[in-house]
This record gives C-alpha cells, sequence and structure tokens, in this order.
C-alpha cells in the first residue's frame, strides 16, 4: 500500500508540474501578445493641400492615417480636404483631425481670447458634425507658435478646449516638443507647458518634433517611431519629418531627405510634387474618428 502509494504520488506530482509549466507558458505568451499589443505603433501622414483621390489611395500603402483639415490650413485660403471622409475610410484610412488655431497677433488684437476661442469651438464642432465625424472624436487644435504660452493663449486654448468637450467631442493640441530655450538656463517645451497648466482638462497631444535626433528623419520604417520617443512621454501621436525639412533641425539627417529638402514618400518622385509630414501615433485611428 505504501509503495503504491508513493507512486501515486509521484505521478500526481509530475502531472501537476506538466499543468503549472503549460500554465506558465500559457501566460507568457499571453503576456507577450499583450505587450506586443501596447506597443504597437502606426504610421501616418499629413500635408495641407488634398492629394487627390488616386494619390491616397495609393498612399494608403505606407499610411495607416492621414491628417484631415477641418478648415482652412495654415496659409490656405481655402480647405481642399472637405467632403473627403467618407471617400478615404472607404480605402482603409484613420484620421488626425486637425483644426487651425490663431497666432498670439490676432488673440491679443481681438480684446477677448476666451471669447474667440469658443467661437472657434463652435467652428470645428460644426465642421466636424458636417463631415460626419462621430462624437468622441478627438479634434486637435493646431498651435504652431511655441514656447511657455501667454495669458491670452493660455485662455483661447482653455475655451476651445471646454467648448469642444461641451458639444461632445474630445479635445487635443498640436504643438511643440522641442524645448525652447527661455533665458539663460530655463527652456520650456509647449506640450509640457500646456498641460501643466490645464487645470482638470483631459487633453490629447500630437507632438511635433524633427530634431534629429530623437527624430529619424524622412523615413518609413514598417515599425514607426514611438510617439514618446519624441521627447514627450505622454504624446498620442508624433509629428518626425516636415516637408520641407529645417535645416536648422535636420543637420543630422538631411541625407534622407530629398534634395529639395521635401520629404516623399515611397514610390513618389519629386516631380510628381507629393511631399508629405510624416507622422507615427499609438493608433491606425489616432483621432477616433472613423464612423461605425
Amino acid at each position: 500500500m505504501k509503495s503504491a502509494c508513493r507512486n501515486r504520488m509521484t505521478c500526481d506530482s509530475s502531472e501537476v508540474k506538466f499543468a503549472v509549466r503549460h500554465i506558465r507558458a500559457v501566460l507568457a505568451f499571453f503576456l507577450l501578445t499583450l505587450c506586443a499589443r501596447a506597443q504597437q505603433t502606426y504610421l501616418g501622414m499629413d500635408r495641407n493641400d488634398y492629394p487627390g483621390d488616386a494619390n491616397m489611395a495609393t498612399l494608403h500603402k505606407t499610411f495607416a492615417f492621414t491628417g484631415y483639415w477641418l478648415n482652412n490650413p495654415p496659409g490656405a485660403n481655402r480647405n481642399s480636404w472637405q467632403s473627403k471622409r467618407a471617400s478615404l475610410q472607404a480605402m482603409g484610412y484613420g484620421f488626425l483631425l486637425l483644426f487651425n488655431g490663431r497666432e498670439y497677433a490676432q488673440l491679443k488684437a481681438s480684446g477677448n481670447a476666451a471669447r474667440v476661442g469658443t467661437n472657434d469651438a463652435a467652428a470645428a464642432v460644426r465642421a466636424a458634425e458636417h463631415e460626419g465625424f462621430p462624437k468622441g472624436a478627438i479634434i486637435f487644435l493646431d498651435q504652431e507658435q511655441g514656447g511657455r504660452m501667454l495669458p491670452e493663449q493660455r485662455a483661447y486654448i482653455h475655451a476651445w478646449l471646454d467648448g469642444v468637450v461641451r458639444a461632445g467631442y474630445r479635445g487635443g493640441v498640436y504643438c511643440s516638443g522641442i524645448p525652447f530655450r527661455e533665458s539663460a538656463g530655463v527652456s520650456v517645451v509647449t506640450a509640457n507647458d500646456i498641460r501643466e497648466n490645464a487645470g482638470s482638462r483631459e487633453i490629447h497631444f500630437f507632438i511635433s518634433n524633427d530634431q534629429c535626433p530623437p527624430a529619424p528623419g524622412c523615413v518609413f520604417p514598417k515599425t514607426a517611431p514611438n510617439p514618446g520617443d519624441s521627447g514627450v512621454q505622454f504624446a498620442d501621436a508624433w509629428q518626425f519629418a516636415q516637408s520641407p525639412r529645417r535645416p536648422e533641425m535636420t543637420a543630422a539627417c538631411r541625407q534622407t531627405y530629398a534634395q529639395d529638402g521635401n520629404c516623399y514618400p515611397p514610390g513618389s518622385a519629386p516631380a510628381a510634387g507629393l511631399y508629405v509630414d510624416v507622422d507615427s501615433a499609438k493608433s491606425a485611428d489616432p483621432s477616433q474618428a472613423r464612423s461605425k
């Protein structure tokens, strides 16, 4: 009896050890899968002018998502992206919704930056609804000027964010992630300044940092750079290449750009004029703007 009992215990012990090893292997695979999903990144593009449906279909071979202007892009007197949502979604694109904000001089001259922000938020919401983008989508306010935000800029940004959120959308900001030297020994990162002075507001960030490094230059890797590597760990998306390149920022990666200084996607000759800004994001649909 004792001998038989010992054999059974040995057998049970072997089965338990096997089961434990199997469970550990399954758990390890599960954790690795979760980790891979958590670290997955996607390549995207943005530009002020809509390239045309045929070009966008070709560009989707390289890019998972595209920037999409809800109003006139910087320096433009029209918005050529208008009414393109349905066709782009049918191609498989995700979206990075952009709304061109105001420069400091305009806000200062207005006498009421907060009111301008509220009005612009209403315009952004109307455009998003007209284009068919669902409630809950993230709209990124294009804040071109960097450094520490002045009172008028802060009032404008806060009013804009609050207006977008009240209407059922979510607010984001496109801004610089490059340290701006304010004075001797003092540097300010625009994204940090906006976030640290936002109170309880939830803000998503699309970071501009084309400085090499950390930016890799005009490249199109299968694994897109992690937005957190932009120098702003909380970034949702990262614009790491611009057209044309800024010489003072891109000296270390100038060979990745075309001779004319622009960034052209794979298979596009400079003569075609199809230059882009290159982005990465943690989602193939950074604004979560694809309609169901």
